[in-house]
């Protein structure tokens, strides 16, 4: 059998053109999956400043975005973010501008206020609070009431009766409220099982019963609820994203039957990193971190609660204080 002799600097060469040709390849694929560059008209708006958002919360809002769009998981021409890190309350009844709307395609941008989880304190056994200004405590754990960071996607709209509130003298008015549901992957999967949405900030409160039979709402007994409306933009959530009313006029349309990204800023992993940061006094810009410089100055270093931590401290606390029976609504004293 007579063997083959292939010349050496054939093989190099050849060598050499499969190197280039996967370098090639690989460099094309590699550009594919990069955001295409950030336009100018938007470049403008970027900053720490209020009404602002920040170069790193605009890049990851920005790839979600367009890797659900890629996939086809999003049509709209809108997506949001959130920078939670941000003061929610920046005094004398000015709300900080900290929830984005981005419309590429328009040019448009708009920065709104909105409210972060509030947490809660089992005294004795876990603080995982929330001041109204800043948040210091995030998690994605049961009835923990906090903000969870990470990718979202917006989901169905469901809007309910809550009830009726005086507007005028003699003159009610019927309180409807939605709520859009949103949908988490990794960190933020469980999303749904913690009715984690986007709603406006309004309620109402000091609930009694009023008779009024011929509402479309009345119960058998032919009785409505009737409460105080109050709006709590400038307040706490229950770790959903509540906007102002006006807000959520704007907003929810835009959602509604057509689903889009949203990104909450921070992430555990940037979480850790400045709290690993400010225990070691490094300067975040100098370690690629971020981090809103007033509220980092405010709440120390921030905490996130993990839900296989958490969660087994708020059942046991649910078992060592259970709740009173519940009482039934009173009826109202006045017609």
């Amino acid at each position: 059998m007579r063997s083959r002799f292939v010349p050496l600097g054939i093989v190099s060469i050849f060598s050499l053109l499969i190197v280039a040709i996967a370098l090639t390849v690989s460099a094309r694929s590699f550009a594919a999956l990069r955001p295409p560059a950030i336009p100018a008209w938007l470049e403008a708006h970027v900053g720490d400043g209020d009404g602002q958002i920040s170069q790193l919360v605009l890049e990851r809002a920005r790839a979600l975005y367009l890797k659900k769009v890629s996939e086809g998981a999003v049509k709209n021409p809108c997506y949001f973010a959130m920078d939670a890190t941000r003061p929610g309350d920046l005094g004398n009844g000015v709300l900080g501008r900290r929830y984005y709307i981005i419309c590429e395609a328009e040019q448009s941008f708009r920065a709104v206020s909105s409210g972060h989880g509030g947490g809660r304190n089992l005294k004795g056994v876990a603080d995982f609070s929330n001041s109204r200004r800043c948040a210091k405590n995030f998690g994605n754990a049961m009835d923990s009431e906090l903000t969870a960071g990470g990718a979202y996607m917006t989901a169905e709209a469901k809007t309910s009766f809550k009830g009726y509130y005086r507007v005028a003298a003699k003159q009610d008015a019927v309180f409807m409220r939605t709520f859009i549901q949103f949908d988490g992957e990794g960190e933020t999967a469980n999303a749904r099982q913690r009715v984690i949405g986007g709603h406006p900030a309004a309620l109402l409160r000091g609930m009694c019963l009023r008779k009024s039979p011929t509402s479309s709402y009345a119960d058998h007994d032919g009785y409505v609820p009737f409460g105080k409306l109050v709006n709590y933009a400038g307040g706490r959530s229950n770790g959903c994203t509540s906007w102002s009313p006006a807000d959520a006029q704007l907003i929810i349309p835009m959602v509604k039957n057509n689903p889009t990204t949203l990104y909450i800023y921070p992430e555990s992993r940037d979480i850790a990193a400045v709290a690993h940061s400010v225990a070691a006094r490094q300067a975040l810009s100098g370690a690629g971190l971020y981090w809103n410089a007033s509220c980092l100055k405010e709440i120390g270093a921030p905490k996130f609660w993990p839900k296989k931590t958490l969660e087994p401290i708020i059942a046991q606390y649910k078992k060592d204080h259970p709740a009173p029976p519940p009482q039934p609504v009173p009826i109202c004293k006045e017609p």
